[in-house]
């Protein structure tokens, strides 16, 4: 399991990064940067599962271990989708949480992923563009 840290420093209320990094809209926006038509289903609550898929409908789907809104999500990946349909696979501790600390109207986003080896690459080239998009709408959005 490969453990990856990127965080980014956003003027804008931890609030509003929130509703950047969870708002329907503005999640697909930012998550363009992985897979163009990228969006979620399911609700945000501690306990229920989200599906993160693409517009072909592949994806993956995970638990949500931890939600203190405007502050922490922990997610769990469970495993992948494929037209649709869920694949159970062993991910071993496959994890992705978001932290948002604010100072001053400043705030500090940090994600961390454990991941396998095979998906290390792709989210060091991709997730400093998809942060650098939270940072622009976050920044820019009213």
């Amino acid at each position: 399991m490969e453990k990856l840290h990127f965080d980014i420093q956003i003027k804008a209320e931890a609030i509003k990064v929130w509703s950047v990094l969870w708002d329907d809209f503005s999640f697909r926006q930012w998550t363009s940067a992985f897979t163009e038509g990228s969006f979620y289903q399911g609700n945000l609550q501690e306990g229920a599962t989200i599906k993160f898929l693409d517009a072909k409908n592949n994806g993956m789907y995970s638990k949500i271990v931890k939600l203190v809104p405007n502050e922490e999500i922990i997610f769990r990946h469970l495993g992948e989708i494929y037209e649709g349909i869920e694949t159970p696979r062993d991910l071993g501790d496959a994890m992705e949480s978001y932290r948002l600390s604010e100072d001053e109207n400043i705030t500090h986003l940090e994600v961390d992923i454990q991941t396998a080896e095979e998906f290390k690459s792709f989210f060091e080239e991709k997730f400093p563009d998809a942060l650098s998009n939270v940072k622009h709408l976050s920044e820019n959005q009213l």
